[in-house]
């Protein structure tokens, strides 16, 4: 299911430590990893075309369950066909839990050992997602890869000890749940057939938590291994520091998937403490706004003046179809003036092949 085709031991100016490059085997093709995976809310990314998205490396898309719940529906998208027919997508897809919106819906949200109830702050329209509900969702969504309902809290200075801890208790128990749902709705699929099942490991900062959830998580029967609860209001060296003490702890046989990380200094951060997966809405997000990584990740903002008569290109190095055909910096500038979608498109295109040359250098 997951096999290492290296790993490293020794530090290096390049590569960390704990960092490996391996293939994932999913029911819709293997992956190559480490790789990044960007966000596609409603099972498609924003602005792109599938083939776009495919064309810049990207091997994985992640779907918001939460999102494809509300509108149309995961009944909806399995009479048609399922998730890969309706984005038209050929590759591998994952979809989330619904466990980010307990945090991102704040005072619209209602936790309880049962589960989650949550009101829509557009439409005011309330539902009910408990562990087994979204195994159900995730399941009729028809993703290659799920991940176990957990209760992810922030990480700023209103979280109490006590809430993290509540919530590590929490997600545990909700782990339980999915499994067993998981078992229940798959056991007429071969191995071959079915979805792979990520656990996600919580418990804030506190290090001792965050090692007992990972035991708790890689003893459990799920396939890979999640980390919750990161890029929600902590520091990048407290981030830093959770991965570190993790590395050294995971065993080799299951992929691990790190949540919602996606700049460039924090996926070197992850991929050196042996992170396989990670993904991200902010490449595409910062792109569609005007910001853009050019040579050594700088951070280029296309809307500044000093760029209105830039011939170049965002990144010479970069062999994407922004980058490749020509596209100038003053061009993409024009765009984003004039409020044409252009610029957002040709901005993202540059923004995922960065991420995805990044991951590429550690396979070299």
């Amino acid at each position: 299911m997951y096999e290492i085709r290296m790993k490293y031991f020794v530090e290096d100016k390049k590569i960390g430590k704990y960092a490996r490059i391996g293939v994932l085997h999913t029911r819709a093709g293997k992956v190559l990893t480490p790789t990044f995976m960007p966000d596609g809310t409603r099972g498609a990314v924003k602005g792109l075309t599938p083939q776009q998205v495919s064309d810049t490396g990207v091997q994985i898309v992640l779907a918001n369950t939460y999102h494809l719940h509300l509108q149309p529906g995961e009944k909806s998208i399995k009479n048609l066909g399922g998730l890969h027919n309706f984005v038209n997508r050929q590759g591998p897809m994952l979809t989330d839990s619904g466990g980010f919106q307990v945090f991102s819906l704040g005072e619209h949200v209602k936790v309880t050992e049962d589960g989650v109830h949550f009101k829509d702050p557009k439409t005011g329209d309330k539902r009910f997602i408990s562990p087994e509900i979204s195994m159900q969702i995730q399941l009729d969504l028809g993703a290659d890869m799920i991940v176990a309902f957990d209760h992810l809290v922030g990480l700023d200075e209103n979280v109490t000890n006590k809430q993290i801890e509540e919530a590590f208790e929490r997600t545990h128990r909700w782990l339980e749940r999915c499994i067993v749902e998981f078992k229940k709705l798959t056991k007429d699929l071969k191995d071959s057939e079915r979805p792979l099942l990520f656990g996600v490991v919580q418990g804030g900062l506190n290090l001792e938590l965050r090692k007992r959830s990972l035991e708790i998580v890689q003893d459990s029967d799920v396939d890979g291994i999640a980390i919750g609860g990161l890029s929600v209001g902590e520091t990048r060296e407290e981030m830093k520091k959770v991965l570190e003490t993790l590395a050294p702890l995971y065993r080799d046989d299951k992929p691990r998937f790190l949540l919602g990380v996606g700049t460039p200094e924090d996926l070197a951060i992850a991929v050196d403490n042996g992170i396989d997966m990670l993904d991200c809405v902010l490449p595409t997000r910062n792109a569609r706004h005007g910001s853009v990584w050019g040579i050594n990740s700088e951070k280029i903002h296309l809307t500044n003046e000093k760029f209105t008569l830039d011939s170049a290109v965002i990144d010479e190095t970069c062999d994407c179809y922004t980058c490749k055909n020509g596209f100038s910096r003053a061009f993409l500038r024009q765009m984003f003036k004039a409020g044409d979608p252009l610029g957002g498109t040709l901005a993202s295109i540059h923004n995922l092949r960065h991420m995805t040359r990044l991951c590429e250098n550690y396979k070299k």
